[in-house]
């Protein structure tokens, strides 16, 4: 009878502890230090070749704004590359960066 129940409990540490763990929210400030209006910003993790979505979707940020960033994509990473168009016209050309984005919490862009 102790086996049975020492197997159970066990059984039942096992399955509790096979649960699915997802990763907590990378949260960080985002400032446009530039002069020019931040259009588009793309991340994605170091090594995948492809950028993930527009961050902003249909918002900008302004010259001198901030903005609170959330990346809830699930993954238990993070260094990340970073990829900023501007608007066009403007003076500066797409910039890209990697930084750890468990470790920050705020980023400044500059021209």
């Amino acid at each position: 009878m102790k086996i049975k129940f020492a197997a159970a409990a066990f059984a039942v540490v096992l399955l509790a502890s096979a649960g699915v763990s997802y990763a907590d929210d990378l949260v960080f400030s985002l400032k446009n230090g530039t002069e020019s209006v931040l259009t588009n910003f793309y991340t994605s993790p170091v090594g995948v070749n492809s950028w993930e979505d527009d961050v902003f979707g249909r918002q900008v940020l302004n010259p001198g704004e901030s903005m609170d960033i959330t990346i809830a994509d699930g993954r238990d990473v993070c260094k990340y590359d970073m990829r900023f168009e501007f608007e066009e016209g403007s003076d500066l050309e797409t910039t890209t960066d990697t930084q750890d984005l468990c470790e920050i919490g705020s980023y400044t862009i500059h021209e």
